[in-house]
């Protein structure tokens, strides 16, 4: 009975293979990968390691575009590089444990040539839907594609969030999103209100500084604030060394003891903390902590203003819900990305049409139905998305020997 079910399913390919090409569609028989940033790199990575060769398709013309064209030039790495390495291949032993944007970048290109890894690019994918058995995949530029598996590697990042707020097309000064910010050179003296308070919203309001801006910052929502590092030891990597010995509350409780000793009550500058624990809230909901990189001494030096939500914007002038109104010349929109999934995957039941994550949590959102997978959208970096990057390969190689077999 098995050996009759493998000849089956192996009548099948061939037979889609058949129609695919009378319908002029250019037949992958390997994986399809959509999007080249480093998840995409992982997985197909992990995927030549087993002897799978595979397409990537990327809508832009290089690797990483979202840290190569869309990220500030003072940015590093957050978290220690060790914890943002991908499969089979750790950073130069001469880089900074903090890697820069530009180090990162050159990390993720040696990483495409080392595993021979090339992209197919400008190629941004217009739709993919299963038909016939596999996997159609049309291409803005008119190119179609069908393939056994889709690997979807586009991530939680592909697209801007731009909020609506009341007002804005009347606003009289410059309105960006971060997307578009490079440094705070040409700020020089102008009043720039950041709205966010991610990780990019209190850097780019530090990077303001810097360059003699007078910068401020929408806080909006309640957000935990941690130091980047706690007795010079990486908070992140103690976290996660925590988590492997006590519950999470206690740990919790142990990075916010050594929140409050290192950069005090942050309640008092207008940033208050939510009710559940920094780790308790990255795991329930998805929200990160911000780790700070110098922004609230700024804060606290009176550098930096800190207002909460916006009630309305105004032709030279914003108005906060709390009744204060304070003119700027620019508006910087800190207010992160989200993925673009649902707009082109057709008929899906993997991803969610809300917030186009897969719809089973971290660590079973990789896998969907008929060869459908998902790197990248754990929310948990670079980690999860290695993770995910190898069952992805691992299970594509047991689909390989059952068709041949």
């Amino acid at each position: 009975m098995k050996f009759s079910a493998m000849e089956e399913a192996e009548a099948e390919a061939k037979s889609a293979h058949d129609r695919y090409s009378k319908r002029a569609a250019v037949w992958i028989p390997s994986p399809i990968i959509v999007g080249a940033g480093p998840s995409g790199l992982a997985a197909a990575a992990c995927l030549k390691l087993r002897g799978i060769p595979s397409l990537i398709l990327e809508r832009e013309t290089c690797i990483a575009s979202l840290w190569q064209l869309k990220t500030y030039d003072r940015l590093k790495l957050h978290i220690p590089k060790r914890y943002c390495e991908l499969p089979f291949m750790p950073f130069p032993p001469d880089f900074p444990t903090y890697p820069s944007r530009r180090q990162f970048v050159e990390y993720l290109e040696s990483y495409a040539a080392a595993f021979g890894i090339r992209p197919a690019f400008g190629q941004a994918v217009a739709s993919a839907a299963r038909i016939d058995g596999g996997w159609r995949v049309r291409t803005a530029a008119g190119m179609e594609y069908a393939c056994p598996w889709l690997v979807v590697a586009t991530g939680e990042n592909a697209e801007e969030v731009v909020p609506e707020i009341e007002g804005m097309t009347v606003f009289g000064g410059a309105v960006g999103h971060t997307s578009g910010y490079r440094s705070g050179e040409g700020y020089d003296g102008k009043r720039v209100l950041v709205v966010g308070c991610g990780n990019s919203g209190m850097e780019v309001a530090l990077d303001l500084c810097n360059y003699n801006a007078k910068p401020s910052l929408v806080v909006r929502d309640k957000v935990h604030i941690l130091p980047k590092e706690i007795l010079g030891a990486s908070t992140f990597g103690l976290s996660m060394w925590l988590v492997r010995l006590l519950p999470v509350c206690l740990v919790d409780r142990v990075l916010l003891a050594g929140s409050w000793l290192t950069i005090g009550n942050t309640d008092r500058f207008g940033i208050q903390r939510p009710k559940l624990g920094p780790i308790e809230l990255k795991t329930k909901f998805g929200k990160t902590p911000v780790l700070d990189v110098g922004t609230l001494h700024k804060i606290k030096k009176g550098y930096i203003k800190v207002f909460p939500g916006i009630k309305r914007v105004r032709r030279d002038c914003v108005e906060f819900v709390d009744g204060r109104i304070d003119k700027f010349d620019a508006i910087i929109l800190a207010t992160g990305y989200k993925s673009n999934v649902p707009s082109w995957l057709k008929d899906n039941k993997m991803f969610s049409e809300k917030d186009g994550l897969p719809k089973c949590p971290f660590p079973n959102g990789w896998k969907g139905e008929h060869g459908l997978y998902a790197v990248g959208f754990t929310q948990r970096g670079l980690l999860g998305a290695a993770v995910d990057a190898k069952n992805i390969a691992k299970d594509i190689e047991k689909c390989c020997k059952r068709s041949f077999n």
